[in-house]
């Protein structure tokens, strides 16, 4: 099996005590790249500094002398919904800059809308939506998606701004059948979490996840968030290496190989974000 947690945020605080030790947990579940998503300047900085700092095959613990192994890390930058009334032209240059200083940045998002806790107003999130995907467009680099409760105007905006050639990922898709059929029609892949495994939140979704084209599909973690099954049970943070349980349970509903279904899956990724091993 071999596997690509292709949306996390490892930079969280959650890791500061021994991240070393989650990267090692991740290379024994086999996997072999990790894309850190910016969800702000902050983020992004410090994901790309977390890329920038990391030797691929060993890092060392200075503290202990011991050597960890780490699997690849890329980065993206961009500003969540949730900060868009932070989206000012300032905050998109600094991260248009970092984006184009920095080659471990294979992405632009997390971005999109989200009117389910409005922390920031729907006219703000829609002007903050745009203006990315108008950035993303002029850099070439494939596009991160969070959507929530947006009653149909996320899709309106993607289907009327931009070029059909556009790449993006629904991250953390928990939506109809109908939403994903509309997502799947323009183009986009669709990245599938841990809801998958849990049994009451994730029925829907195993009910529709098998008709998505297996080329179509990435697999995430969203770390540290949205522990999988039966992960979840013991651990609160969930981290890179439970990425396995969410392929593991993908390849039952569909009746598919593991190891084939995993290996399809991180051909996938390394296509969407242009990764060469």
């Amino acid at each position: 099996m071999i596997l690509f947690d292709s949306h996390c945020h490892i930079d969280d605080k959650a890791y500061e005590n021994d991240i070393l030790e989650v990267m090692d947990r991740a290379c024994q579940e086999q996997v072999k790249g990790i894309m850190i998503v910016g969800v702000d300047v902050q983020t992004s900085l410090k994901a790309i500094e977390m890329a920038q700092r990391q030797v691929v095959e060993t890092a060392k613990d200075q503290a202990t002398q011991r050597f960890f192994a780490t699997p690849l890390m890329i980065t993206s930058v961009g500003i969540h919904p949730h900060d868009a009334s932070n989206c000012s032209t300032k905050t998109l240059e600094t991260l248009k800059d970092l984006a184009n200083m920095h080659s471990c940045v294979k992405a632009w998002g997390e971005t999109g809308l989200d009117f389910n806790r409005m922390f920031s107003p729907q006219k703000d999130q829609e002007a903050c939506f745009s203006s990315q995907l108008a950035i993303a467009g002029e850099l070439d680099l494939p596009l991160i998606f969070h959507e929530r409760d947006s009653n149909g105007r996320f899709y309106e905006i993607l289907k009327s701004e931009g070029p059909s050639t556009r790449k993006g990922v629904v991250h953390c898709f928990s939506g109809t059948r109908d939403e994903m059929f509309k997502y799947l029609d323009l183009g986009y892949h669709i990245g599938i979490t841990g809801i998958l495994t849990i049994k009451k939140r994730g029925e829907y979704l195993r009910k529709i996840a098998p008709l998505i084209p297996e080329d179509r599909i990435l697999v995430e973690t969203d770390a540290p968030y949205l522990t999988p099954a039966p992960q979840k049970n013991k651990f609160r943070r969930n981290e890179p290496a439970f990425v396995k349980s969410v392929l593991v349970k993908l390849a039952q509903i569909k009746g598919a190989d593991p190891d084939k279904l995993s290996q399809t899956i991180f051909e996938n990724t390394l296509k969407f974000y242009k990764v060469q091993f």
